[in-house]
């Protein structure tokens, strides 16, 4: 079944809930390329107005990305711009394409059911996290 990055974000969202996941960035120039990637992809979506939108919510998400305050894993993930959420999908998709389910909700409980490849999903996105957006990870807190 073709599955939707909106379902695979909706995934890592559950999976890294259950564990507790906070990150906090310790670059700002991460947080800087995400407010520049967040705007120009506002200014795809409707020129000047949109460029007003995405540079304002990109440098809301580049300004938390540079405090080193701890957030859930989730609030991030549905905070990434879509280039980054298409680059987590595409790992993630990896990891559950032999999966076979009819909705989202199938899917995250097929995941739950299955301790291998939980552990694989938590790995990839752990390694995402702190690879290419140089976060720092806490569990369970």
């Amino acid at each position: 079944m073709p599955v939707s990055v909106n379902d695979v974000m909706q995934l890592l969202c559950h999976v890294s809930e259950e564990r507790k996941m906070k990150a906090a960035f310790k670059h700002s120039g991460r947080g800087a390329l995400v407010a520049g990637a967040t705007a120009f992809v506002g200014g795809l979506m409707g020129g000047p107005p949109g460029i007003a939108v995405g540079g304002a919510v990109g440098g809301l998400l580049g300004a938390w990305m540079t405090t080193g305050q701890f957030k859930p894993i989730p609030q991030i993930l549905l905070e990434l711009p879509p280039v980054e959420q298409q680059r987590l999908y595409d790992n993630a998709y990896a990891i559950i394409r032999n999966l076979d389910w009819t909705d989202t909700a199938q899917l995250i409980a097929l995941v739950m059911g299955n301790a291998a490849i939980q552990e694989r999903l938590l790995g990839m996105l752990t390694n995402y996290l702190a690879n290419e957006l140089k976060a720092e990870i806490q569990y369970g807190t």
